[in-house]
């Protein structure tokens, strides 16, 4: 998934492939379709699958890094989306983590590194990095494979040193610096 609705990819010969979407919802809709395909194109799925629907800006997430998300989940059911079982998304309050404390299930641990600060991802968990056997009563039944629709609002990046005004400063979250030209003609950046 590039900006502006593009997205690229490479076929079975290894050439590159560039897409263009007449609007964002399109592309969004393309990119969920194609992980959907992906998770059926396995005779059994025993890890995370993801797929981006919008790049972001910024930093990857690491380890660490504490995330406000604001998400939906749904079951996997007759290979494509069952019912939702989940969602913060037209709630006041998003999701905080703190990414590798284990507070969460091990799918969203794996499935959200490297997101970026805006980014949209798509999430297929099988059971045994997710609820695994036992499930959650009255919601999501034993052995399910779930779905995730998550978005990175926020990030606090955990890689932070200390700035000479004694202020903390993020150094992977510092903008970069704008392009200015030089004397010499090259940009700063």
């Amino acid at each position: 998934v590039q900006p502006n609705n593009y997205s690229t990819f490479y076929d079975d010969q290894r050439q590159n492939w560039s897409i263009m979407f007449e609007s964002e919802k399109a592309a969004t809709d393309f990119s969920k379709q194609v992980c959907i395909a992906k998770c059926n194109s396995f005779p059994v799925l025993d890890s995370v699958l993801y797929q981006d629907l919008l790049p972001g800006e910024g930093p990857g997430v690491e380890g660490g890094d504490s995330l406000e998300i604001a998400y939906t989940g749904w079951l996997f059911q007759n290979n494509g989306l069952g019912q939702v079982f989940d969602s913060n998304v037209n709630k006041d309050k998003l999701l905080r983590l703190k990414l590798g404390s284990g507070k969460v299930i091990k799918g969203w641990e794996e499935g959200m590194m490297g997101m970026k600060k805006g980014g949209r991802r798509y999430l297929v968990i099988p059971p045994a990095w997710a609820y695994g056997a036992q499930g959650v009563a009255g919601r999501v039944p034993p052995d399910s494979t779930l779905v995730f629709e998550v978005e990175v609002k926020r990030v606090k990046l955990v890689k932070e040193c200390s700035g000479s005004d004694g202020q903390s400063v993020s150094s992977r979250d510092s903008p970069a610096p704008s392009p200015v030209p030089s004397s010499d003609g090259f940009s700063a950046d």
